[in-house]
């Protein structure tokens, strides 16, 4: 029948049946290992018998025997001490092939001293925890961080002198490593050196600094202060949020705004009473969490491609505009492959209560595929669409093109725990 193994070279799992022909390889390395081991083991422990060494040689000890006889049994234990070592990195070889990644070497000499803490298992220090069964702590580094070149710029994050101000020269290194699928990145134990600017922004109060927090406007559109967007519509694709919050029946409490740039989204729900989390990242060196601290509203350092932190089922909405491409992480390259979609609508989906609204904001296709992807995706999801339009907006860039949007908010169904979503089932 075959076996079954795990390829998640290029960051989707796959299973794949595992070959008759690869199968004997890795048989015949474990075979080939174990013999040369036996050898060794023969080679050190047994000596040869009197009788076994010839006449001749016992009467002249002088001749061909002695040091001869030591000299070819050394080459012997060194040629299989090779082989073994040999076998070693081809096991090696195969595991990191199986498992498809790499992993972070602690003992190579050029990671930071700092690096090599952070990753050695700590014990706890009252011993194995009754509840969760564990004896010692591990750290958490993404395997990503183990691969050229975001492990030299792991190298260059963690080296730092303890206790002292951290190195503000790499300020855009974290989001460079985020970039490269190297999250959750480590802990550091050097003193953190806010900006210049964050110490001269004036702490106002709430509802004053949801529009003048007092920092400096960080961009256009979602990525600064607009005033405009769900109060006033610009074409039939904006949704208004009272609108939207009627959907809810009065049950919008805490939302989720994905890749939620400057926060307006969460400033115009503030306003009415709902709490809004946003996730943001640094766009071109500009401290968009900064900005949105300085509102009094809550930032949230994530890449999309990354699992949401939440439990399960605890948000009343969930609203995202681009975050659908993001969510295939276009610097990893995936952004074009239907798995990365798939990944991030489903974790979605499980932040998202029953009967929570999912609101999908302007979203642009790219083309008709893309269109007909994303439909069929949230179908299977198995949502109430509450409102749903399909219509063209005029380019940003005023180049006179019109593009394909689409707007919905849908609501999530309540399951039972026997019912299945898997594609085979629908």
């Amino acid at each position: 029948m075959g076996s079954v193994s795990l390829n998640i070279r290029d960051g989707t799992a796959r299973f794949r049946r595992a070959t008759l022909c690869s199968s004997a390889v890795h048989l015949l390395m474990l075979a080939s290992v174990f013999t040369t081991n036996l050898f060794a083991l023969y080679a050190f422990t047994s000596a040869p018998s009197p009788s076994a060494v010839p006449a001749f040689f016992r009467h002249h000890p002088g001749v061909g025997g002695g040091r001869g006889n030591v000299s070819v049994i050394s080459d012997h234990v060194s040629l299989i001490v090779r082989e073994i070592e040999a076998s070693e990195r081809r096991l090696h070889m195969i595991e990191r092939e199986l498992a498809g990644y790499d992993t972070l070497d602690t003992s190579k000499p050029s990671l930071p001293s700092e690096l090599k803490l952070f990753l050695a298992h700590h014990p706890l220090p009252l011993g194995r925890d009754a509840r969760s069964g564990i004896t010692e702590m591990v750290a958490s580094v993404a395997h990503s961080c183990a691969r050229s070149p975001a492990a030299e710029l792991l190298a260059r994050y963690m080296s730092y002198r303890p206790a002292a101000p951290c190195p503000t020269d790499e300020y855009l290194l974290p989001q460079k490593l985020v970039a490269k699928a190297c999250e959750p990145l480590p802990r550091r134990r050097c003193l953190s050196r806010p900006a210049a600017s964050s110490a001269a922004i004036p702490r106002l109060s709430f509802a004053q600094s949801l529009w003048n927090p007092g920092a400096k406007n960080p961009g256009a559109g979602i990525y600064g202060i607009d005033k405009q967007m769900w109060v006033k519509p610009r074409s039939k694709n904006d949704f208004l949020i009272d609108d939207v919050l009627a959907l809810g029946s009065g049950g919008i409490r805490i939302g989720f705004d994905i890749g939620g740039g400057a926060a307006n989204f969460a400033a115009r729900m503030a306003e009415r009473n709902v709490t809004v989390v946003t996730s943001t990242l640094e766009i071109g060196g500009k401290p968009m969490n900064e900005f949105v601290a300085a509102r009094g509203l809550f930032p949230l350092l994530l890449s999309p491609a990354q699992r949401f932190p939440f439990y399960d089922s605890v948000f009343d909405l969930v609203h995202a505009i681009n975050a659908l491409d993001e969510g295939g992480a276009p610097s990893l390259g995936q952004a074009s492959r239907t798995e990365a979609l798939e990944f991030f609508m489903f974790d979605i989906d499980r932040v998202l209560r029953a009967g929570g609204l999912f609101w999908l904001d302007n979203y642009l296709c790219a083309d008709d595929h893309r269109k007909r992807t994303v439909t069929r995706l949230l179908e299977r999801l198995g949502y109430k669409k509450l409102k749903w339009v399909v219509g063209e907006k005029a380019d940003a860039s005023s180049s006179g093109k019109t593009q394909i949007r689409l707007s919905a908010v849908l609501q999530k169904p309540a399951r039972s725990r026997t019912e299945s979503h898997s594609p085979e089932n629908r």
